[in-house]
């Protein structure tokens, strides 16, 4: 799945798994359902500026690596033996100590993968190919729409649903550039420009939610995507940056075990399809 669509999916899936089952975990889980589908205020200044920060720290550091060619990806020398196996690596990013976003999460994630014979024509053949995000990312991408398009920069539309529990759906535009700097070295970027709840999606009454009425799944979304051919193949790194609203206050214990689990889900299921995808173009 391409940068935007992964973690517009995977955020929105990690937020559902906050609302489990009421008659599975009983009346504390009922509690907890009803403090965590209250509805969100927008996010603060304060965390929308140090989500600001925290990007430009993040694509500084990624203009450095693709300068580099010997360090164009971050790879673990040790780790290469399980990309060559066919085993991604997904690992959770820390940011700094410091970072405050009052009433807001961050959420840095970073998976690799190779895929044998695949060439950086191939990848981006694939990741420009919008129209069919909906059958090749399916279930969670339902409808993409290039709504503008000036060579490798574009402006897309995204609508996502994800069911668990309840059923979320989340519409999203995003600016995404392409930018191949050799034959055999390539990246893109993307970077949402704005990302509605829907309610009443699919029926006369679908509108999207206010700032003041959704649930914060999901504020804002940047992802980047790095790709090097090599070893007789591709070695593919995408990078995801996303800010929800924050964990309601005592429930830490209920909620972080998905927190920590679900983006890593999510960042496997993109890779794979991914992976799988040019296998198929093989």
């Amino acid at each position: 799945m391409h940068c935007a669509a992964a973690c517009a999916s995977g955020m929105v899936q990690g937020m559902n798994r906050y609302l489990p089952s009421p008659k599975a975990i009983g009346l504390s889980c009922s509690l907890f359902v009803a403090s965590a589908i209250s509805l969100a205020e927008a996010p603060s200044p304060g965390a929308l500026a140090a989500f600001n920060v925290y990007i430009i720290t993040v694509e500084e550091r990624l203009v450095r690596q693709h300068q580099t060619p010997a360090g164009f990806l971050a790879i673990p020398p040790q780790l290469s033996a399980q990309l060559h196996g066919g085993q991604p690596i997904v690992e959770q990013l820390t940011p700094a100590a410091g970072i405050s976003l009052p009433g807001a999460m961050l959420h840095h994630w970073r998976g690799t993968a190779f895929v044998p014979g695949a060439t950086v024509k191939d990848f981006e053949l694939l990741m420009k190919d919008f129209s069919a995000y909906p059958q090749r990312f399916s279930p969670q991408v339902e409808r993409t729409v290039v709504l503008a398009q000036h060579g490798d920069h574009l402006q897309v539309f995204m609508r996502v649903r994800q069911k668990h529990v309840i059923t979320v759906v989340m519409d999203a535009r995003y600016d995404v550039l392409f930018r191949q700097l050799d034959r055999r070295h390539g990246y893109s970027i993307s970077r949402s420009s704005s990302i509605a709840e829907i309610d009443s999606p699919g029926t006369a009454k679908e509108h999207p939610l206010s700032a003041a009425e959704e649930h914060g799944f999901l504020w804002r979304q940047n992802s980047y995507w790095s790709y090097e051919e090599r070893d007789g193949g591709l070695y593919m790194q995408i990078e995801s940056v996303s800010l929800s609203r924050a964990i309601p206050t005592g429930l830490g214990w209920a909620v972080r075990p998905f927190v920590e689990s679900v983006p890593r889900e999510s960042m496997e299921f993109t890779l794979q399809a991914t992976c799988n995808a040019l296998k198929g173009r093989r």
